[in-house]
């Protein structure tokens, strides 16, 4: 198996799980892999009527950086551009919060962290 496709298949099935696990916990999914020229979001969700952007990072491990660490300047800039974009092609939604979920371990040894207003636009 490649690592590329290794590492994106990782991607998909913790995005997977994270959809699960908000869901679970009362959120609503919206859309999901949301792509502009600008940046992509990974899930939309609805909690209540506040609108969640939520970013999905994964590894194996957490012992030399934990998931989240791993959301640079960069990618928060981009994640809130496309947060701007979707809210331009959808208005009607007044409030909003990005979020982060991060996803350690695998199998038995899997666990998820929900990390409510990670970051401000």
């Amino acid at each position: 198996m490649n690592s590329r496709a290794g590492v994106r298949r990782q991607g998909i099935q913790a995005e997977r799980l994270a959809c699960d696990f908000l869901e679970q916990h009362g959120l609503r999914r919206i859309d999901s892999n949301f792509r502009t020229p600008r940046g992509e979001i990974d899930l939309i969700m609805l909690d209540g009527a506040i609108l969640v952007f939520v970013e999905v990072r994964s590894r194996k491990s957490d012992t030399f950086i934990h998931p989240a660490e791993t959301i640079n300047r960069r990618k928060r800039r981009r994640i809130i551009l496309a947060g701007q974009q979707y809210l331009q092609n959808h208005p009607g939604h007044t409030v909003c919060r990005f979020d982060v979920i991060a996803v350690t371990g695998d199998g038995a040894n899997r666990k998820i962290e929900w990390i409510k207003r990670a970051f401000d636009a």
